[in-house]
């Protein structure tokens, strides 16, 4: 009887011990689902919104489908604008947006996350943030300097940006002067010292300005982005490159609360898909555009400009002195700039002495093919 009762009972040890392995303390509750709601600040039928619903995919992947993102688009709880302030009060979970549509908030929102930046590309860029202490001070911004609740992570990736659309051929920066632009960020503190009359409106919101005459012309993005807009319908003479967002990056956000809610590896999720999407949609998104360029030209009948040297240098040498008086303004916005031109004062001339031009390698074999008047 005793050793059929130590059978028996070896047998329940035997049983516990194989459920503790498939089945540890605490996993009923590891495995429930969490879903969270965010909102982006542009419409779903943008490609930008497509960076927006691969982040989500990735987190749900990775985490097992433990933690889901409600994926929605401008509109659907708050205004574009309004996704920051709306993320940080926990009216929704988080956000896909850019910190430079909150430059009225605090001008810092410019070096951090798009404009000249000396000189830096989105690969040098993705190095500021994680290796150059860009992230850190991206989240000092939001949580010190607006003392919002809020969580940034770089995610979009939206450039080189075009100069923009005109009714006009631009030879200079003179012709800049009494046109009504819609433009943000950098772009409209330099114009505006060029005579522009700045307006600044959410995507959806440009095309309609157009047909109205509310504005003369306009910069979006420029490639995959304006031709969904569909501003070929009213202005047929397109700029390129801007200089006002070499490099532009947006990010997905998340509300302090609710981030420290998460367990430990769901925050790493999140981390590492805001770093993979960052990468992999940008260079599908390239495509897109390249795309969209020989539709404009060849179907709708684009004029693509290469926007003239002068006016590029222009741009810079207004945004030097507009960065100055900024600087000499304000400690926090110094100390970004002085961390970016660290970063970029390595990593850019070591570039420019070792990596091979673009330029010669793509004309040597492409040059008949570039479309740009």
């Amino acid at each position: 009887m005793i050793k059929r009762c130590s059978v028996q009972l070896g047998i329940v040890v035997a049983v516990l011990a194989v459920g503790l392995v498939l089945y540890p303390p605490g996993a009923a509750w590891a495995q429930k689902t969490i879903t969270l709601k965010f909102q982006a600040s542009w419409p779903s039928g943008l490609t930008l919104f497509d960076n927006f619903k691969m982040f989500a995919e990735k987190v749900e992947k990775m985490s097992g489908g433990r933690l889901k993102i409600e994926t929605l688009p401008a509109g659907a709880v708050v205004g574009a604008f309004e996704v920051l302030d709306a993320t940080a009060r926990g009216v929704i979970d988080g956000g896909h947006t850019a910190p430079g549509y909150y430059t009225g908030k605090h001008w810092a929102a410019i070096p951090l996350s798009h404009g000249p930046v000396f000189g830096m590309d989105f690969i040098d860029m993705f190095g500021w943030y994680w290796e150059g202490g860009g992230w850190e001070l991206l989240n000092e911004w939001y949580q010190k300097v607006l003392r919002l609740d809020v969580v940034s992570f770089p995610i979009l990736t939206a450039g080189p940006q075009a100069l923009g659309w005109f009714k006009k051929e631009i030879k200079g920066w003179e012709d800049f002067k009494g046109i009504k632009f819609r433009i943000y960020g950098i772009g409209a503190d330099v114009f505006k010292e060029a005579g522009m009359t700045v307006v600044t409106l959410p995507g959806a919101e440009i095309l309609p300005a157009a047909e109205r005459g509310v504005i003369d012309g306009a910069e979006w993005v420029g490639g995959i982005e304006d031709l969904k807009l569909g501003f070929y319908n009213v202005w047929k003479i397109h700029y390129t490159p801007g200089m006002h967002e070499p490099v532009t990056v947006g990010d997905v956000i998340i509300n302090k609360g609710v981030w420290e809610r998460l367990s430990p590896d769901l925050q790493e999720i999140i981390k590492t898909a805001s770093q993979a999407v960052f990468f992999r949609w940008w260079v599908g998104w390239m495509r897109q555009n390249a795309e969209a360029y020989k539709k404009m030209v060849e179907e709708y009948g684009v004029e693509v400009h290469r926007t003239p040297d002068d006016i590029l240098y222009k741009f810079l040498e207004t945004y030097d002195k507009i960065l100055a008086r900024k600087v000499a303004e304000d400690p926090f916005i110094k100390k970004v700039i002085d961390s970016q031109k660290a970063y970029a004062g390595l990593v850019v001339p070591y570039r420019l002495s070792t990596w091979p031009p673009y330029e010669f390698r793509g004309n040597y074999y492409w040059k008949e093919k570039v479309y740009l008047k």
